[in-house]
């Protein structure tokens, strides 16, 4: 981190906010109006616990940063005690409460308390609302998107330019309107970007697009342009970028190590071998394959049933190709096996829904698209640690085997009637912490030598386990028709990339408990409250929506 800005974290709750590169000019005024941005309590109901000034003086609004003791790093952290409000209450000069209704607050001010606005449907553009509701939950992306236009401001940047300002200006303005908004900028930027995109069918109306490729596109487009200035701006950490040079491959990019053997070929372990060379690759997603064997786009050739998103995953892992060998001096069957070596803040997963069929007999012998109806189920926590390197795995046990540890005790405790309220023994600690700088030092160094990271923004003591966010589904049977819709999680301040998260252990993946949450379902312009149950129903297996791309955010 530069040494210019410091980085305030405050938590509430089971959650923590972080506010990384702030200027040292900041108040603690214009702190409480950013807090107040993702956690919809009032200033002036914003109790900030934790802070002192290095002069001794009592913290008030007009405090700045410059003046508070800091730990090293430039880093400071509080808890913030207040109600969110669901109408807005002013205090007037006499004390007394004057109510102010939500139809007479101005549009900015509505947009805080009233479900998130929807994006217009500009003529089978469904594809392109439902992801970037996803993406809009995303606030390393956004602080990354403000530093790229505070760089480029007065030049034109081209197309891409015109895509990255107009997918910022559409974040924007979801933000500050209580009403559905058209992406009208947006849209004609992506067909600019993206020609075919703008495809028309009978009587010139739009063609339905893929989801997946256009978030495959737009995030191609901003590695291209969000880069080392952005990166900086979005993380909180900027000591170790573990090779990223931008923003997307450090928020969603898969480092993946990759072995190709030959199936004929009996390797010597006292030897190398030419035909199972080891290369490293970089992939946005993960993808789910729903169909199996030697050839995963034929659905006659599917002899596994893939019935959850960790055996279609490992599945897509491991294939066979053809390919030349050396040692045999022909073509041959290969064996792939890839593995995680760096992990992102955020994993998409891909199902893959959708397939190209042959058709022989047609008359065109074209081909058709087609999808895969069968019901793939998910849970709200992804463990990705048997998907990783061993050297990866070595470095998440550490993390893992703390967290059993805890747990273990926790339950030993409570066999013996001593159990502690987590919540508060979690403000506790993070009091006596505040008193302590030494002895947190003395801890952060130990933890630093035990273990390294394994992904930019990640913690040392990282356990490998995804929490789901958003979810963009497809409903139809017709692959290049349908429609696109997106789920995402209403508690969204923890975010990828210098956000928090819930510090409440939980147990590994699929033995943990589903909370049964609050969600908002995108349907274009109509936006509709939904909750975990109904997330964990988008599964397949009918006419009803399916998952198609899932996005899962690093559980801290």
């Amino acid at each position: 981190m530069s040494a210019a800005t410091i980085t305030l974290t405050a938590k509430h709750g089971k959650n923590k906010i972080s506010l990384p590169s702030l200027p040292p000019t900041t108040t603690i005024g214009s702190i409480k109006q950013l807090l107040q941005q993702q956690t919809n309590i009032l200033p002036i109901r914003q109790k900030l616990i934790g802070l002192k000034s290095s002069s001794g003086s009592p913290v008030t609004d007009t405090t700045t940063l410059a003046e508070l003791k800091l730990k090293k790093d430039n880093e400071c952290s509080c808890i913030l005690m207040g109600t969110p409000e669901e109408a807005i209450a002013a205090v007037d000069k006499g004390g007394s409460e004057k109510v102010v209704f939500l139809e007479d607050l101005p549009e900015e001010e509505r947009a805080k308390v009233v479900e998130p606005s929807g994006l217009i449907n500009l003529g089978n553009t469904c594809y392109l609302n439902s992801v970037v509701q996803a993406l809009r939950v995303v606030p390393a992306l956004r602080r990354g998107l403000l530093r790229y236009k505070e760089a480029n401001s007065g030049r034109s940047g081209g197309q891409n330019g015109f895509l990255m300002g107009s997918l910022l200006e559409t974040l924007a303005t979801l933000d500050s309107s209580p009403q559905a908004i058209s992406p009208n900028n947006l849209v004609m930027a992506t067909k600019m970007s993206f020609p075919q995109m703008a495809q028309t069918g009978p009587g010139g109306r739009p063609m339905q697009q893929d989801a997946e490729e256009f978030y495959s596109q737009i995030l191609n487009v901003a590695s291209q342009e969000l880069l080392e200035p952005s990166l900086r701006a979005a993380f909180s950490s900027t000591d170790n970028f573990m090779g990223a040079t931008n923003l997307i491959d450090a928020l969603f990019g898969l480092q993946m190590e990759q072995r190709l053997t030959c199936d004929e070929v009996v390797l010597d372990t006292a030897s190398s071998d030419d035909d199972s060379p080891t290369t490293t690759d970089l992939a946005r997603k993960l993808v789910c394959n729903i169909q199996s064997s030697g050839n995963n786009n034929s659905e006659e050739a599917s002899n596994t049933n893939i019935t959850h998103i960790a055996e279609g995953i490992s599945l897509s892992l491991s294939d066979k190709v053809e390919k030349y060998s050396d040692t045999l001096g022909r073509n041959a069957m290969h064996t792939r096996t890839q593995r995680i070596s760096r992990l992102p803040s955020i994993i998409v997963v891909q199902f893959g829904r959708f397939y190209w069929k042959s058709t022989p007999d047609s008359q065109d012998h074209t081909g058709v698209k087609c999808k895969v109806m069968k019901p793939v189920g998910f849970a709200s926590i992804l463990d990705v640690y048997e998907f990783c390197t061993d050297k990866v795995k070595s470095v998440l046990k550490v993390g893992r085997d703390k967290a059993a540890k805890v747990e273990e005790e926790r339950v030993a405790k409570k066999l013996r009637g001593e159990e502690v309220d987590d919540e508060k023994q979690e403000d506790v600690t993070m009091m006596e912490e505040e008193e302590d700088e030494e002895l947190k030092a003395a801890l952060a160094m130990s933890v630093e030598k035990e273990v390294e990271p394994v992904g930019v923004g990640l913690p040392p003591d990282f356990q490998g386990l995804y929490e789901l966010f958003a979810v963009v589904t497809h409903k139809g049977r017709d692959a290049d028709g349908g429609h696109y819709m997106s789920w995402v999680k209403a508690s969204n301040n923890a975010g990828g990339g210098g956000g928090g998260g819930s510090e409440k252990r939980q147990k590994i993946a699929d033995n943990a408990e589903e909370e049964n949450e609050d969600w908002y379902v995108f349907d274009d312009d109509e936006v509709s409250p939904c909750k975990t149950e109904d997330i964990l129903k988008l599964k397949g297996g009918g006419d009803w929506h399916m998952s198609y791309l899932n996005f899962y955010r690093a559980k801290k």
